[in-house]
């Protein structure tokens, strides 16, 4: 009986070798708490440098102070309150430019925003959103939480309850915004929107989902490793001001300046940024050097 398996050849040609090729990279950057402002403006910075190749993907990862944003798609009769009573309360609001309703962002929660070329990620928005949504599964699987999708609702979803939120924009191909998971923190502000638009919805979060604290730094080493596997990248942690060191990658204008040094100080502050190279853009800023300017375009604020 002739065998069906093929003969292998233990001595390939060379042009039919198939060399391992090394995992693209993705720069991480870890914020800490940031406004929502400040990071809105360096995702667009991020984006259009991204745009035109002057500058690899970029993930960053975030917490926001007490802030509530509306989407393109949105509606502000979702907002349950007058709207000044939100500054009396702490709490911010902006209109923005990604996909889906409102939402609520806290500390507590972890945001991630992928500053990617989707030109090089198969260019299929519907799948991106797909893949968002399994690296938050995942990353809920490991810690014992089972969640998932519900049809036609973007979104993870333990049951009926919503844990993440998705909201993106993409522009030449390069996306901005992305997700925002809710880890350990204070559930009461959702109460004052309809979350995503969708009425009826309830919110629920990890902590409340295992009955115990947990940290968002945790739940963050899991997330990054779920993101190499479901995007194949690896991802390098870096800092902003190493980010932005090069005056041909920066393409910041001198009125971005006090924004970024705010969001360089606080990561100074906690020990992630070199003082001398946040010193060093101060310099530049205040020696009146011009570096190549891109259109700013800051989020609207009520």
């Amino acid at each position: 009986m002739k065998s069906c398996v093929p003969v292998l050849s233990l001595h390939p040609k060379p042009s039919t070798l198939n060399p391992i090729l090394p995992m693209p990279t993705c720069s991480l950057i870890d914020l800490g708490l940031v406004p929502y402002d400040e990071s809105l403006m360096l995702q667009r910075r991020l984006a259009a440098l991204r745009a035109e190749d002057r500058l690899g993907d970029v993930l960053l990862l975030v917490e926001h102070p007490p802030v509530i944003t509306l989407g393109r798609a949105g509606q502000k009769a979702h907002l349950r309150v007058p709207e000044p009573s939100l500054a009396v309360l702490g709490i911010e609001f902006f209109e923005v430019e990604r996909g889906g309703d409102m939402t609520y962002h806290g500390p507590g929660q972890l945001v991630g925003y992928p500053i990617l070329n989707l030109a090089e990620h198969g260019r299929d928005l519907h799948r991106y959103l797909r893949q968002l949504e399994e690296v938050l599964i995942m990353t809920l699987s490991d810690f014992g939480i089972t969640a998932g999708r519900s049809l036609g609702r973007t979104g993870v979803w333990v049951g009926e309850e919503k844990i993440a939120s998705l909201g993106i924009h993409v522009s030449r191909w390069v996306t901005r915004h992305g997700f925002a998971l809710n880890i350990n923190m204070d559930m009461a502000p959702f109460e004052l929107i309809v979350p995503c638009g969708i009425q009826g919805a309830r919110t629920t979060s990890m902590t409340q989902e295992l009955s115990r604290p947990i940290s968002v730094r945790e739940v963050m080493a899991a997330l990054i490793e779920r993101f190499e596997v479901e995007f194949g990248v690896s991802l390098l942690p870096t800092s902003l001001p190493e980010l932005l060191r090069s005056r041909s990658q920066a393409g910041i204008i001198e009125r971005d300046g006090p924004a970024i040094v705010s969001i360089m100080r606080q990561a100074s502050e906690k020990g992630s940024c070199d003082p001398r190279l946040l010193e060093q853009f101060i310099n530049l800023l205040q020696s009146g050097e011009t570096l190549v300017g891109l259109e700013k375009a800051r989020p609207r604020r009520l």
